[in-house]
């Protein structure tokens, strides 16, 4: 592949490059990708929009707000690029994958220079020469080709990485927009994505997120790993302290990956596991392929393997169709699980999904959805401050992130259940390990203090 770029791999020399990314951990990471081709091209990254040559914007279409975001955004740039014209303007990631939003684009933004998907960021360097060339270029692949392997990465985080070991989602979720702008899945071969962690290890990174739109359902289209298998050799890495996954399918949670869960001493005891509404109606009606009543019944399963595990969840409201009645019962359900914590949303209709197909006539009316997810909010805050609480007193293992960007002289860390822990430090241990002891608890961190200043050697 880096052959095939050769003719493209001085093209950004002396200039700069800015990319800005909405949306999930996938669409980051495909940040960290198009960061490493730039800078093989020669490219100098900049986080100022002002003195860039080049702004690519990673798109979501996940909800409807981050897409008028990246319109009123692009929109201003045509007076910066009436001053700049050689300034090049890029729209890529998930809304061009949809004809709809790539039509737009290309009429209401003229001044955008280049549009691609998030199945052809391979093809940046080529793209970019044609853009040179003074062609305006909107190439969006629909069928997904084969992984591709060994593209540079640039990675911000010098102790933290993500590893994509699964592309694409087979699931038919009524409201999600993600099989048509990521493609069906396609999984890494696990040698590839161990080689991966093991330079990640040798460069004296400390924690690993393997990502997937469907990350559980890694392997199904190989036929001999699952993710299970892949989780067991990823603990085996030595040098990699901690391994985390996103995100799940509660459908895919197997009782072998259970015990994975429990039996590998790397993987944290936190798991992210959207259950999306609390009613059988509206989870019929969604396509989730569970029962309320099945969800349960394996988040006891869990919580018996994984004692202290920190659950957490995503959550809709404001479905078509959905009643009071309907509500009440993901209330309900959000009261019998006690989720460590939550992303709300009101439901958010995408062009091209079944659930825009439901009558009229079912659709919640906006002023009811948003009391609902005020409810919804209050509740989990409630149950979050509870549970954290409930932490204080212990010491807890910290991988400390950073110098505290509002508490000069402290440091701020994540324990393994991903709960953020605020405590005094000396900025040296910023990417170690350490322990803390939970002195006080708020709804969305925690209080601390270092315990004997040990600092745990990753394994």
């Amino acid at each position: 592949m880096l052959v095939a770029q050769s003719m493209a791999t001085r093209l950004g020399e002396g200039r700069k490059a800015q990319i800005i990314t909405f949306g999930c951990q996938m669409n980051e990471r495909d940040a960290e990708t198009m960061r490493g081709l730039l800078v093989h091209m020669g490219y100098t990254m900049t986080d100022r929009t002002d003195e860039a040559d080049l702004i690519l914007f990673n798109t979501c279409s996940v909800r409807e707000n981050p897409e008028r975001k990246v319109y009123g955004r692009v929109g201003l740039l045509k007076e910066l690029k009436a001053k700049k014209p050689w300034l090049k303007i890029g729209i890529c990631g998930c809304m061009p994958q949809q004809r709809a939003e790539r039509q737009r684009i290309a009429e209401t933004l003229p001044h955008v220079d280049l549009v691609f998907g998030t199945m052809n960021i391979h093809q940046l360097p080529e793209l970019l020469q044609r853009v040179e060339a003074g062609e305006r270029v909107i190439e969006v692949w629909h069928e997904e080709g084969d992984v591709v392997e060994g593209l540079p990465v640039q990675r911000l985080n010098p102790f933290k990485a993500f590893v994509t070991v699964i592309y694409g989602c087979n699931e038919h979720c009524t409201y999600c927009i993600v099989p048509t702008t990521r493609g069906r899945e396609r999984s890494r071969r696990p040698e590839a994505i161990l080689a991966e962690i093991r330079e990640l290890a040798a460069q004296g990174y400390r924690e690993v997120t393997l990502l997937g739109q469907t990350v559980d359902a890694y392997g199904n289209d190989l036929g001999d790993v699952d993710f299970a298998g892949l989780l067991y050799q990823v603990n085996r890495v030595r040098g990699i302290g901690r391994i985390r996954f996103t995100t799940s399918h509660p459908k895919h949670i197997t009782p072998r990956l259970i015990r994975a869960l429990a039996e590998n001493e790397k993987v944290c005891e936190h798991l992210h596991l959207p259950v999306q509404a609390g009613s059988n109606r509206t989870l019929k009606r969604m396509g989730r392929q569970y029962t309320r009543e099945q969800y349960l019944e394996l988040v006891a399963r869990i919580r018996e393997a994984v004692p202290g595990i920190a659950i957490t969840t995503d959550l809709i409201v404001g479905f078509p169709g959905e009643t009071e009645e309907d509500f009440q019962e993901t209330l309900r359900l959000v009261e019998e699980v006690r989720f460590d914590g939550a992303f709300t949303f009101i439901y958010s209709p995408r062009i091209g999904t079944p659930a825009t197909r439901f009558p009229m006539e079912q659709w919640v009316p906006e002023d009811v959805a948003k009391d609902r997810i005020y409810r919804l909010i209050d509740l989990q805050n409630r149950i979050t401050l509870e549970r954290n609480q409930a932490l204080v007193g212990q010491e807890m293992e910290v991988l400390v992130e950073e110098e505290s960007p509002k508490e000069p002289g402290k440091l701020v860390g994540r324990t393994r259940t991903n709960k953020i822990v605020v405590f005094p430090g000396d900025p040296s241990l910023v990417g170690q390990f350490a322990w803390v002891t939970v002195t006080g608890a708020q709804t969305f961190t925690l209080e601390g203090v270092l315990t004997h200043s040990r600092v745990a050697a990753a394994v």
